[in-house]
């Protein structure tokens, strides 16, 4: 799994403050959210509520000036800044605040040119689905990207060739530590970073440590960003030559705007993130590409990046979200609200095979992006046979630094076990003790998941399977086992793809129980895409080499897939809400892989909707999905007086009886505890080309169900035709249908709607209360 070396800033909103002690004088940062901006004040004009809010609780009107951070004054309304918790608590008592949050770090994490042709958006190739959607390849957009900067010379980003700067940008290029204003073109036609949380935080940032500047020098804000709306680059290629061919993001000629949040200090790091989103949201990005998730799931008054993309959805940009790299554990997926579109990460068909030739014959097929061969049988040892005295017997066979014994492991080929440590530092300890080699084996639950990483010793991955085939050999040879590592070869249409990756987080939704997330799934694994030339291809200290272009792996590199189409979507159909295209995306998205089988996970078991949402996205049917599941800022804001929140929108009132959360018009269905039978209201608006249409209900419930639809067939006359209709789940013996559902868990079925040419798709998750 990617472990990421950048873990987001700041300006969070992160729980609801506690109770204050009335003796703490100490000075903290505070969010205070005030919820909508109405079109009646100017910016200047909003600047002075906020220093006069501010001046209610200081000693003075320039200790109020003095203690701003940041004032949110396009969409969001609010300010960031340094209160002690007595002054946040007034706040917080006055009517026309929403929250008062206190900012605390660590909260947010940092969560290519086989993935799109996998994906069936070949552009390098002549069949050009952008092209022939009259996507024009996104050169009509604006898209944001919020990580850890850009490496601006990267071919990727080259705007040869492109029109001139959109008239409807807003945004500014800033300058800063290695970043002038050449760096920006037609091509990133805008760069901010956001420095202040961090710095009021942690002091100044050590210019060695990172650019103070909208420059990345970590990898990772520039890989997605070339994932996203990278242009074509003709022999990309990760060190080593591995997967050279032509690398392209999905919207190869939308404009980029960056906008930098991630800083890193030792061990620690936060985001400035609603600043970034207001920003974004004002200069005029129509998609927003987020690979940045909360350490846990968060409530939405709570959780900065769910404030900023409601934000977002009131001025119809769409906001596109990894889900966390916290699996196969459930109920770990991030970014959860229903108004940003989740995106789970899974492998793709392409296999970089490093057979290793056992002693007694056997042919172990690995996978191996390490350019070495070593084609004489040699000793094999495993590192738990190989390990100093002093080692635990946990981290015996791990291959941590220091723990293996020269005299033992000197001219073998070690057996290293995934787990503790980095899978890096595991070839560097084998080399350290005199190895040539090794092989990195995986665990049970890692199962089939193979992470590739240019090693310092000819390296082949290996999965559960073959890892126990490895060490079985082992100890049946009693000390005299060989082997031989053969050199690598590049294969496509490898294995059944997609399956999903281990560490993709999965559902349920702890926090939004009624919305299935993730909502889709796309590749995430071992993606290649641009880097920074300043950070190493591990991002370890231990490591200094230089690349253009890197693997990496985390639903950071699947959110990117997602974002790209949905900017080619938000090309074609300008007028489609935010809403309208998550569910294009969401409705057309298959659950098949390459065999025709159900996808399935990292052990080969069939996956669910708590994995993979509605399915692996598809490029080549998201434009056309019939029937689309459309909904409304306003109808966010009804879903969030259900939920509890009563005045996050500028003259908004919540009604007295608000629709239940369940009703929201969602294109996938999660329904927590059922009691019986549940009615749920949903409408489809026609978007098909072909005004007159019929569609069709049919359900695979799920097990122990039935799901029926009233009416069952929905007719259209026009196109922006709406229909509603309701959905029953019903048990069909309640007090044998709770026994088979014990203990919480959840079954899972499909409904649809067909005409002649679409099927309109959706995911059903159900649990017994």
């Amino acid at each position: 799994m990617n472990i990421p070396t950048i873990i987001p800033l700041f300006l969070s909103l992160l729980l609801l403050f506690p109770p204050l002690a009335i003796c703490d004088e100490r000075q903290r940062t505070y969010i205070v959210y005030l919820g909508s901006h109405t079109q009646q004040y100017t910016p200047d004009q909003i600047l002075e509520t906020h220093h006069s809010c501010l001046t209610s609780v200081k000693d003075s009107e320039e200790e109020a000036r003095a203690s701003l951070i940041y004032s949110y004054r396009h969409s969001i309304n609010g300010f960031a800044a340094s209160l002690t918790p007595q002054q946040a608590s007034k706040l917080n008592e006055l009517e026309e605040v929403v929250a008062v949050i206190e900012s605390r770090p660590r909260k947010y994490s940092t969560h290519t040119t086989r993935s799109w042709e996998f994906s069936g958006l070949n552009l390098a190739a002549g069949y050009d689905v952008a092209e022939s959607m009259k996507a024009g390849y996104g050169k009509s957009l604006i898209v944001g990207i919020l990580d850890s900067g850009v490496w601006p010379e990267a071919e990727s980003f080259s705007d040869e060739g492109m029109e001139a700067v959109p008239k409807s940008w807003k945004g500014i290029c800033q300058t800063g530590q290695e970043f002038n204003s050449s760096h920006c073109n037609k091509k990133i036609i805008g760069a901010r970073y956001y420095i202040k949380g961090f710095e009021t935080y942690y002091g100044r940032l050590d210019a060695t440590e990172d650019y103070r500047s909208p420059r990345d020098k970590d990898g990772h804000g520039t890989h997605t960003a070339a994932t996203f709306a990278g242009r074509q680059v003709r022999n990309a290629s990760a060190l080593g030559g591995f997967a050279r061919g032509t690398a392209s993001g999905g919207a190869p000629l939308a404009r980029l705007a960056v906008y930098k949040v991630c800083w890193p200090i030792p061990n620690q790091e936060k985001e400035d993130m609603l600043a970034a989103m207001d920003d974004a949201i004002a200069d005029g990005v129509q998609v927003i590409s987020i690979s940045i998730g909360a350490d846990e799931p968060l409530s939405p008054v709570n959780d900065s990046l769910s404030i900023g993309a409601l934000h977002a959805a009131r001025k119809n940009v769409v906001v596109v979200c990894s889900g966390g790299n916290d699996g196969p554990t459930p109920g770990t997926v991030v970014n959860t609200p229903p108004w940003i579109l989740t995106v789970g990460a899974s492998n793709m068909d392409r296999g970089f095979l490093g057979t290793v030739v056992l002693g007694n014959g056997l042919k172990i097929t690995g996978q191996t992006v390490t350019h070495h061969k070593l084609p004489k049988r040699l000793p094999l040892i495993s590192a738990a046979d190989a390990a100093l005295p002093w080692v635990p017997d946990n981290e015996t066979d791990q291959c941590l630094p220091d723990s293996l014994a020269p005299e033992k492991v000197r001219g073998k080929i070690v057996v290293c076990l995934r787990g503790s440590g980095t899978r890096f530092l595991k070839g560097v300890e084998v080399k350290r003790a005199g190895g040539v080699g090794f092989i990195l084996a995986n665990t049970a639950a890692l199962g089939d998941d193979v992470f590739l990483e240019p090693h310092v010793l000819p390296t082949t991955a290996v999965t559960y399977d073959e890892t126990r085939e490895i060490v079985r050999y082992i100890r049946s040879a009693k000390g005299n086992a060989t082997a031989r590592l053969r050199e690598p070869r590049t294969v496509l249409g490898y294995k059944a793809a997609p399956f999903m990756a281990a560490f993709s987080s999965q559902g349920p939704n702890v926090i939004h129980p009624y919305i299935l997330k993730p909502d889709v799934a796309a590749p995430g694994v071992n993606i290649l895409a641009a880097w920074s030339e300043a950070s190493p291809p591990t991002k370890l200290s231990e490591d200094r080499r230089s690349v253009k272009y890197n693997f990496d792996s985390g639903t950071s590199m699947a959110c990117p897939h997602v974002a790209a189409l949905a900017a080619l979507l938000k090309a074609i159909h300008p007028t489609w809400s935010s809403a309208a295209i998550r569910s294009a995306i969401m409705t057309t998205a298959s659950t098949r892989n390459n065999k025709g089988k159900t996808i399935t996970d990292e052990r080969g078991h069939t996956a669910t909707p708590f994995q993979f949402g509605s399915g692996q996205f598809r490029p080549s049917k998201a434009a056309d999905p019939g029937l689309v599941y459309d909904a409304s800022y306003t109808d966010y804001l009804l879903y969030l007086c259900s939920y509890g929140l009563k005045n996050a929108g500028e003259r908004f009132n919540c009604p007295r009886f608000p629709p239940p959360m369940y009703d929201l018009n969602y294109p996938s269905v999660s329904v927590p505890k059922l009691n019986g039978t549940l009615t749920i209201k949903r409408s489809v608006t026609n978007v098909g080309g072909d005004g007159n249409a019929v569609y069709f209900f049919s359900a695979k419930p799920p097990l122990g169900m039935t799901v029926t639809a009233r009416p069952s067939v929905l007719f259209f006359s026009r196109v922006g035709e709406r229909k509603e209709f309701t959905l029953t789940i019903e048990a069909r013996d309640l007090k044998e249908t709770k026994e088979y559902y014990g203990g919480g868990g959840y079954r899972f079925g499909w409904y649809s709607w067909r005409d002649n040419y679409h099927v309109v798709r959706s995911p059903i998750a159900v649990s017994m209360g």
